[in-house]
């Protein structure tokens, strides 16, 4: 007899949540940042490979490609991420991050433990579906580089084109909830731009600062502009966002240095919208400059780029009724855009039908505590973002599995 464990959300058996959970476990302790993710892809290459996938390695980087097939019928992709951010873990739990300064504060391990996971149910459940799902494991997704990558590494010409994509992303709403996009004709998430700037100074000595043209306090006066641009350039409606993630210059104190780097984001709602934001911040960072008498050009580096994620709307209706089925109206929620940014949408070019939904993953205790006026949720990126994993991952596996086979074909004689 097969156990099987039940929560409050979804019903997954013992023999596929225990590896999947063994997985996310050891990958949240192991976090590797993007192009690094090589012990990260062969462990979830090792769950595809048990799960009767044919495996191949090392496509667009550190990219995994796991094909399943299961006869005639529909080739349906099921994408997960393999990477994690450069920031200190803060959660305190038994299994946080050992590498210093590294943690899976996206959950994408969450994610690659899900599809591990859904890949494991579809294996055992093949009588319920027809054709083939293919597993990919993408490595650099928080640069936004390894969707293009892998497609340029010949995904689709190496293991067929798609008939559908689908994905799913952590959110911080409640464990055991997932979300669809409320008007699929709108974008779920933002397009981005990714910019790394170089402004060129005059180093010499702190005390004589008149001989110097400090790149410091040109660089933070560019930052003031920077924000203030967003305020005053870009329509509220297309959501314009602009962060600014880092400013490194210099070392002691008395001493101007010579350089300092701004590396920033923005996105928008629109592709044009970000386009015009780059442009906004070409020309700041070079009045900045030219104002502060820079002997240089400043370097200006536009370093990824990503399209807004559209959904699918027949596509996405389909499996928001499997999923409310399986789940319940009351579990299954919309959502309108937010302002995260993704490289998923990639994989939809060409016209490939895309599904993409929310998963959420804080558990009831901090949920309430929050609601009740405590200390907000952490959310994606937090040192202190930690998923409840006992009852997110079975939600997300059960999610996966749903939707991958409602998009398959059935079995003869009748629906999956």
């Amino acid at each position: 007899m097969r156990e099987t464990v039940t929560s409050a959300t979804s019903t997954v058996e013992r023999e596929v949540l225990r590896p999947a959970l063994e997985l996310y476990l050891d990958v949240h302790a192991h976090p590797e940042l993007p192009g690094a993710e090589r012990r990260t892809a062969a462990l979830f290459a090792a769950r595809l490979a048990a799960s009767g996938c044919a495996v191949t390695r090392d496509v667009g980087g550190h990219g995994v490609v796991g094909v399943l097939r299961n006869g005639d019928g529909p080739t349906v992709l099921l994408r997960t991420e393999l990477d994690a951010l450069p920031v200190t873990e803060r959660t305190g739990l038994v299994y946080a991050s050992t590498v210093p300064g590294v943690m899976h504060a996206c959950g994408h391990d969450l994610h690659l433990a899900a599809l591990a996971g859904a890949v494991d149910t579809l294996a055992r459940t093949r009588s319920a579906w027809r054709g083939t799902v293919l597993a990919v494991g993408q490595p650099a997704e928080e640069t936004l580089t390894g969707a293009r990558d892998m497609l340029a590494d010949g995904l689709y010409e190496r293991f067929g084109t798609p008939d559908a994509v689908l994905a799913q992303h952590t959110s911080p709403a409640p464990a055991g909830t997932l979300a669809h996009v409320a008007d699929p004709g709108t974008p779920l998430m933002a397009a981005g731009a990714s910019v790394d700037v170089t402004v060129h100074g005059l180093g010499g000595h702190a005390g004589t600062p008149h001989l110097t043209v400090d790149p410091v306090l040109t660089a933070a006066a560019t930052v003031l502009r920077l924000h203030s641009s967003v305020a005053r350039e870009t329509a509220p409606a297309e959501r314009p966002v602009l962060t600014v993630g880092a400013l490194r210059a210099g070392g002691p104190g008395n001493v101007v240095p010579a350089t300092a780097e701004l590396s920033l984001s923005v996105r928008a709602l629109t592709g044009p919208a970000v386009d015009r934001m780059v442009a906004s911040v070409e020309r700041i960072v070079r009045a900045e400059c030219a104002a502060a008498g820079c002997p240089e050009e400043p370097a200006i580096t536009v370093t990824a780029r990503s399209p807004a994620l559209p959904t699918d709307p027949a596509a996405t209706a389909e499996v928001r009724r499997a999923h409310e089925e399986v789940f319940g109206p009351h579990r299954v929620t919309g959502t309108g855009p937010i302002t995260a940014t993704e490289d998923f949408a990639r994989y939809a070019a060409g016209g490939v039908p895309a599904v993409y939904w929310l998963l959420g993953a804080t558990g009831a205790g901090p949920w309430r505590r929050a609601r009740d006026g405590g200390p907000p949720v952490p959310s994606n990126h937090a040192p202190e973002f930690a998923p409840d994993a006992r009852t997110a991952l079975p939600t997300g596996i059960t999610a996966m599995a749903t939707a991958a086979r409602r998009l398959l074909a059935p079995p003869e004689g009748g629906r999956a």
